[in-house]
């Protein structure tokens, strides 16, 4: 940095403020300074950052190394939000949920030094071995866990573990209203494994709309999150629809689930929407290429990033973090309509 004030005729803390994004700074001395910057290749150099300030710019994400839509948008979102805040992001991957194994990938953290942890937990074995863990840094865990956490003092002892959501009951809520609105008596829910958050909250909130619209709720017929499931329980649909006994109106727990409806209803000669309107969750890439082109429940991913982001720093400066929902939004395609 004095090199790069010396070739730019400023001082140190003028190339700090331009380094660090200061508004102080006029634009042509701005100039200046980034023109000596990319003249002499400086870089900064973290390790040396690190000692001075006691941080580490690193948070810690733990993921489960699924392969499915959402907790893979969700790592990828985290990671743009901390690059976006000046963070790098050190991954750890589960192969198994257990309390072993979430601890193991933890201590590597607090090895690191890293400031701050974000969990990709959908699943109740994961959020539970998150809970048994006293870290002394903020830890986010994206699941939809009830508890309001107050921030701490900044070098004080680690707060409660945080949460950060999208509200699941309310995009099945509004995708259930979305089909009794359309004049379907009844809505069948083919839903996913019930110990994930997701799965639960999705059929929570399927279950309170049809509630609210004087419908009795029957069980949900649960699943993997998989198309190859989705077209076993769609196999089962299918039949009882020829049978005259089935619904006119399915909500799957995810898109994969639908697109193995989709398929087990097109071997049957039925038509979507025109026997059966189907509607998914997440809006996957290609969702809107299926045949027919799917309604579903977009998820925020780039916002439940950048607020699992923000909930981290803000419990560093010791500011209080409330716990807030970030709600999905319904996209109507073509797989939805009136039932004939």
């Amino acid at each position: 940095m004095a090199d790069v004030a010396a070739v730019a005729h400023v001082s140190h803390q003028t190339v700090s403020r331009v380094l660090n994004g200061h508004p102080s700074v006029r634009g042509e001395t701005r100039e200046r300074v980034q023109a000596a910057i990319e003249q002499l290749g400086y870089r900064r150099n973290s390790a040396a950052r690190a000692l001075v300030t006691s941080r580490s710019a690193t948070l810690g994400v733990v993921t489960t190394g699924s392969a499915l839509f959402g907790p893979t948008s969700t790592l990828i979102a985290v990671e743009e939000a901390a690059r976006d805040k000046g963070y790098f992001v050190s991954v750890a991957t589960l192969r198994a949920y257990d309390t072993t194994s979430m601890h193991e990938a933890l201590e590597h953290f607090m090895a690191q030094g890293v400031d701050g942890i974000v969990v990709i937990a959908p699943h109740d074995d994961v959020a539970a071995a998150v809970e048994s863990f006293r870290a002394p840094v903020p830890v986010v865990v994206v699941a939809a866990l009830e508890e309001t956490t107050a921030g701490r003092e900044p070098g004080g002892p680690a707060s409660a573990t945080m949460s950060a959501a999208v509200d699941q009951r309310a995009g099945a809520r509004a995708a259930t209203e979305h089909l009794l609105g359309l004049g379907h008596a009844d809505v069948v829910h083919v839903a996913g494994p019930q110990d994930w958050f997701d799965a639960r909250e999705r059929a929570a909130g399927w279950r309170e709309a049809l509630e609210a619209h004087g419908v009795e709720a029957t069980r949900p017929r649960t699943c993997s999150w998989s198309a190859e499931d989705g077209y076993r329980a769609g196999q089962a649909l299918a039949e009882a629809v020829v049978a005259g006994e089935g619904p006119t109106a399915v909500l799957a727990g995810n898109d994969q689930l639908a697109l193995g409806i989709l398929r087990a209803l097109w071997e049957r000669n039925l038509g979507v929407p025109d026997d059966v309107s189907v509607v998914g969750f997440d809006d996957m890439a290609g969702a809107a290429y299926f045949v027919p082109p799917l309604t579903t429940v977009r998820q925020p991913f780039a916002a439940l990033g950048a607020r699992c982001v923000a909930m981290v720093l803000a419990s560093l400066a010791g500011d209080e973090v409330a716990v807030e929902r970030i709600q999905p939004e319904l996209v109507v395609r073509s797989s939805t309509a009136p039932p004939r």
